[in-house]
């Protein structure tokens, strides 16, 4: 497969779970917004800062209000990680790669492009945003729904899974750095309690709620919810899981092509730092510091995998 074909599919899917994290992501500040007597400004803040254009934002607002920020981060076209910014990308990468798509997948693509330009012409009222928000969570599912159901198991699917996985690690690493650690009250120990309604929007942020609570019931607090979305398996938007399902794409691409690259060991060797290690040992080292390096470390795969497979040639 030529490169870029392979850098299109691998971005294509980076930017679908993108803009499904996002309207997550909106739908959990809007909710956290409604349990305060406030304005809301910190939870939306927050909202901003997992998505990582709190600058960007600032730069163009001298206040975070709920209104602008939804508008920021849904339709914004100057703003590159906005839904909208992100769908018409991915149905960009999708058009470019259209001759190793099936007909399901690129109308899903291109559905979901057309439903979202419609849906965000106009700023987003409240009382719309739910079904906003759910409609950009369906569009997303729909594509992988049709990638799995219609694509071959060849080198398209494990690159196409591959950039999915890369992005839904940063994003469940994202969520619990700025929930575990922008919003603790300044200089409180990791583990501190805080309000109940904000845990329970770390899990629906994930979309671990109903998942979680099956396997913990009435034991919701920080170490159980930590170590659920780093270290359980079982949970698809883990980062043990989205390091399971790396391994053995890349394992696809070493038997298809008959070689292994560097990236291949990379990836071993994180999910072995993971899989390694308990949540008391995370915790006790400092759960910030051992976000920060993973997100680190998930970049550096991302970018290792598109030099070993030279997406830009």
């Amino acid at each position: 497969m030529l490169g870029k074909t392979a850098g299109g599919l691998f971005w294509l899917s980076r930017f679908l779970e993108r803009s499904e994290n996002t309207a997550r992501l909106v739908e959990a500040g809007f909710r956290m917004a409604l349990t305060r007597a406030a304005s809301g400004e910190d939870e939306w803040a927050s909202v901003l800062t997992t998505v990582g254009c709190r600058d960007a934002y600032l730069a163009r607002h001298e206040t975070v209000t709920p209104n602008n920020a939804v508008d920021y981060l849904l339709r914004d076209k100057t703003n590159p990680m906005s839904v909208y910014s992100v769908m018409q990308m991915a149905r960009d990468n999708a058009r470019a790669t259209r001759t190793a798509l099936t007909r399901e997948v690129w109308e899903a693509v291109n559905d979901g492009w057309m439903l979202s330009q419609d849906m965000l012409k106009r700023p987003v009222s409240q009382s719309e945003l739910p079904a906003v928000l759910s409609s950009i969570r369906q569009q997303s599912a729909l594509v992988r729904g049709a990638l799995q159901g219609t694509m071959l198991r060849n080198d398209i699917f494990s690159f196409s899974r591959i950039g999915a996985l890369i992005e839904r690690a940063d994003n469940t690493a994202r969520i619990l750095d700025v929930k575990y650690y922008v919003l603790l009250p300044t200089g409180a120990p990791v583990g501190s309690s805080l309000d109940n309604v904000q845990w329970e929007m770390i899990l629906r942020s994930a979309s671990a709620d109903r998942s979680f609570h099956w396997l913990n019931p009435g034991n919701a607090n920080p170490k159980t919810i930590a170590e659920f979305l780093i270290l359980d398996a079982r949970m698809p938007r883990s980062l043990a899981f989205c390091y399971d399902e790396l391994i053995a794409c890349l394992a696809n691409l070493e038997n298809d092509y008959g070689d292994r690259r560097p990236s291949h060991d990379l990836a071993s060797a994180l999910e072995a730092g993971l899989t390694g290690r308990s949540i008391d040992d995370i915790i006790e080292s400092g759960l910030h510091e051992f976000i920060r390096e993973f997100l680190r470390d998930n970049a550096a795969l991302a970018s290792q995998i598109e030099t070993d497979y030279r997406f830009y040639e």
